[in-house]
């Protein structure tokens, strides 16, 4: 079975999603490039949930001065 997202666009989505992308080796974006869409979902919503998480663990961090995280 096919998988219906072209290489591109999983590169496309990920990168505007705020993976950076342009750090990466040619082999890891190959990787990135070869996510399944479940894969490619699930990397996205992990990034998001980690993304709205952030603000709490910075503030936490700047109070406690990182020594709980």
């Amino acid at each position: 079975m096919h998988d219906p997202i072209p290489d591109r666009d999983r590169l496309r989505a990920l990168e505007d999603a705020g993976f950076p992308l342009h750090s990466l080796s040619p082999e890891q974006r190959e990787v990135l490039q070869e996510l399944s869409t479940q894969e490619l979902t699930l990397l996205l919503d992990l990034k998001g949930r980690l993304d709205a998480a952030e603000p709490e663990v910075q503030a936490h961090s700047e109070i406690a001065g990182g020594a709980l995280f």
